[in-house]
């Protein structure tokens, strides 16, 4: 999920984080931490309400299936009890209930696998845009690293031409 990564990179941001000695405080780049918390702001809500509606929609699928196996099971029930009454149907009836039981183990069997498909497919989807959505932020966090270190170099090349500049006066005023 998109929002444990990004609490996994404000963790690994704090870990890292230089501190002040003997006070247990760190010093962090307050813009990234800022950025990372308003990505969770945006991905919380979707991601609560696709497992939300994920859990709803497993349950609402599992509670028919039960309901038509108890059916299906209560007449099964329904069909014995009323051969009971001679013995010729009675064997019959043992027979013709079997088989609807198996019927009915086939039937729930069928509709659990199905729901679990339906589920994997539900989950296999979300995952999928989870990593359309990592690879879309992940080319936006590289780039912003770029302009970072390129900002750095150009402050570097600056105070270096700053210092040779320093260095080459210092030695003219030594010659003269």
């Amino acid at each position: 999920m998109k929002v444990l990564e990004l609490l996994d990179e404000i963790e690994e941001i704090v870990d890292t984080a230089p501190g002040f000695p003997l006070s247990g405080k760190i010093m962090i780049d307050s813009d990234e931490l800022i950025e990372i918390v308003k990505e969770i702001r945006v991905e919380l809500p979707d991601e609560i309400e696709q497992a939300k509606w994920i859990k709803d929609e497993r349950q609402r699928i599992l509670d028919e299936a039960k309901a038509e196996y108890e059916t299906i099971l209560n007449d099964a029930k329904a069909q014995a009890e009323a051969m009971v009454e001679n013995d010729d149907i009675t064997v019959k009836a043992k027979k013709r209930a079997d088989e609807i039981m198996r019927a009915a183990d086939g039937n729930a069997r069928g509709l659990k696998l199905g729901t679990f498909e339906y589920v994997d497919s539900i989950l296999y989807n979300f995952q999928d845009k989870m990593d359309q959505l990592n690879a879309s932020y992940f080319a936006d966090m590289f780039n912003h690293i770029q302009d970072t270190f390129d900002k750095i170099n150009a402050t570097i090349s600056e105070n270096r031409s700053e210092i040779k500049e320093m260095i080459y006066q210092a030695q003219l005023d030594a010659d003269k």
